[in-house]
């Protein structure tokens, strides 16, 4: 009893001493996360914009929370454009300092913040870019400064955009683990690696034409910029005439080699500082705690924004990956809600499950009937993202989106010859004929290809069933353009796929131009977890988390990206209306 009473004492004291330290630590946390208020910009201020975190759609930052932050640093592109256009009206900024390395972000976001920045300096504000090192990405971005400096001794790449498949066929019959596949469409080569060791004609065909799109455009964005024409810019690409400071200079891709400390004499000058003065910097990260409560679009009618990013999968779904739960959820709200005069869908995804797209494609529908639905599109709508979308009452594009691949596809693991190396032996008992389906363990039998395949070649034509609907094409016309092939937003217009060219903000407008409203807020779903919630789901998985973060340390991102494919294949289940390939662009 002594020993009972003791350890009971033990326990108890621990769970107080636990409690007082969790108590403590929210008070300071709170303490913390109120700071902010403290942010102080001053007059003659310049903005230091450097991108150096992941850039999603949209991250459901909440400047409300007062634990804002404190664990990510992440902000979401609806952030990075609506701070630019506040600062843009602030009088106390006076220009941008852009200095990012290894921009983490798709094409067309890059295109939309490029956007901003281009209304920034319209507002008669200066933009100037520094860096160490440019990237094609970061070059593209930068290049709508006013001025481009660079570090003498640092390196600019600009040779044209390149990308890369990796085929597993040999590596299958090498290990005896395969993959069994079923698709339909001949452009629907996500599935290609598994059957061959080298790229077919047709998917070597639309990666050409898909990536030589997407540099058309960013040559003509940078030409625009840097008054080069496109014929010059890739006569430079294919000399690989930037490949040095000097020679970057020379092709006025840039205009100086300079390190930071004379960069910011250049700064000073714009501002009209004397040399020994101190800049004033303000730190955009701390700048968006001040321009995200002020609302540049305002009214009791309202344009709701629903975003759907990431892989789709069968559930609940969140920031990371889309799925019917919280996106359905986020459609009956807006389409049920008074206020909400119009919807906008923005997707940012490479497609999925069909089911769940399906799912999600008839909430659509359901909510189109009670208010009008734009469908914005970001960096990827290709496969089961082009399908959520394609109901809506208008598509609007990028010119660098990545979209269409409509096809559909199944692969399913095989171990039989590795089993068989390793003298294991798997038998079946049924009841019924069909009871024992597949395994694992065995061949795949013609019959039930033959299943799988009527499932692969149904969801197929009730793909082109919806896009024909949605597009007010016929079925032979979709199917043209669909047997899995990828497109680019421009290209996309072209074929009738996507109704316009334009960004986020143009889908907003023109959503509520089709209801009819003049003033009018923005309203976003979905509502993501808070910093804190999100910290207290971490800690229960921060051992999984520390593990990833070291397996990413040690073997590098690229390895990492590859051993992140193969978990995604693994995690796939039913039929996949997904991009036709893995498109790491370099």
């Amino acid at each position: 009893m002594k020993f009972l009473r003791n350890l009971l004492a033990a326990i108890l004291g621990c769970l107080m001493a636990f409690g007082i330290l969790m108590a403590m630590f929210f008070f300071f946390l709170f303490l913390v996360g109120n700071s902010d208020e403290g942010v102080a910009v001053g007059q003659n201020a310049v903005l230091e914009l450097s991108f150096t975190e992941p850039i999603r759609d949209y991250v459901g930052r909440n400047e409300t929370d007062p634990f804002a932050g404190l664990w990510s640093q992440e902000v979401g592109l609806d952030d990075i454009v609506h701070g630019i256009r506040v600062a843009a009206d602030d009088d106390r900024i006076k220009g941008i300092s852009l200095k990012t390395s290894f921009l983490q972000a798709g094409l067309a976001q890059a295109q939309e913040i490029r956007k901003a920045l281009i209304d920034f300096k319209e507002a008669g504000k200066f933009i100037y870019a520094h860096s160490d090192f440019f990237t094609q990405k970061d070059y593209y971005l930068a290049s709508v400064a006013d001025e481009i400096y660079l570090n003498p001794v640092g390196a600019l790449d600009f040779k044209g955009l390149a990308t890369e498949v990796l085929y597993f066929k040999d590596l299958q019959e090498k290990t005896g683990i395969k993959m069994e596949v079923i698709r339909h469409g001949k452009y629907k080569s996500a599935v290609e690696p598994y059957l061959s060791d080298t790229m077919s004609k047709e998917n070597r065909e639309q990666i050409q034409e898909l990536i030589s799109s997407l540099w058309d455009q960013m040559l003509t964005d940078i030409g625009s910029s840097r008054k080069v024409s496109t014929e010059d810019l890739n006569i430079i690409a294919d000399t690989l005439g930037g490949r040095t400071p000097e020679f970057a200079v020379v092709s006025n891709l840039i205009d100086g080699t300079v390190h930071f400390d004379e960069y910011e004499l250049f700064l000073k000058d714009e501002l009209g500082l004397e040399a020994d003065e101190a800049l004033n910097y303000v730190d955009f990260d701390d700048y968006l705690t001040i321009s995200g409560g002020k609302r540049l679009k305002t009214g009791a009618n309202k344009i709701a924004v629903i975003y759907a990013q990431g892989e789709i999968y069968y559930g609940e779904g969140g920031k990371e990956f889309i799925g019917q739960g919280i996106v359905t959820r986020a459609l009956q709200k807006a389409a049920r809600s008074e206020s909400v005069k119009a919807i906008v869908l923005r997707v940012d995804s490479p497609g999925g499950s069909a089911l769940v797209s399906d799912i999600i494609w008839r909430e659509v529908e359901l909510a189109k009937k009670e208010k009008p639905v734009v469908v914005s599109f970001g960096n990827v709508a290709a496969s089961g993202g082009y399908y959520i979308g394609v109901a809506g009452n208008k598509i609007f594009a990028e010119p660098t989106t990545i979209t269409g691949s409509i096809g559909v596809f199944g692969t399913i693991p095989n171990v039989h010859r590795l089993a068989g190396d390793m003298g294991i032996n798997a038998e079946q008992v049924g009841t019924n004929k069909n009871s024992v389906d597949y395994s694992l363990f065995e061949p795949m039998t013609d019959s039930f290809r033959d299943v799988v395949q009527e499932g692969i070649e149904h969801t197929y034509e009730t793909f082109l069933e919806r896009v024909a609907a949605g597009r007010n094409m016929s079925l032979s016309q979709v199917d043209s353009l669909a047997q899995g092939r990828v497109w680019s937003g421009a290209d996309a217009v072209e074929n009738g796929l996507v109704d316009e060219l334009g960004s986020l903000d143009d889908a907003i407008t023109a959503a509520a131009e089709m209801a009819e409203v003049e003033d009018y807020g923005i309203r976003k779903y979905p509502k993501y977890k808070s910093d804190f919630e999100r910290f207290m789901d971490d800690m229960a998985g921060a051992k999984s988390k520390l593990g990833e973060a070291i397996i990413q340390e040690e073997i590098g991102d690229e390895a990492y990206r590859i051993l992140k494919e193969f978990k995604n294949i693994g995690s796939q289940k039913g039929i996949q209306a997904r991009m036709p390939f893995s498109l790491n662009i370099k």
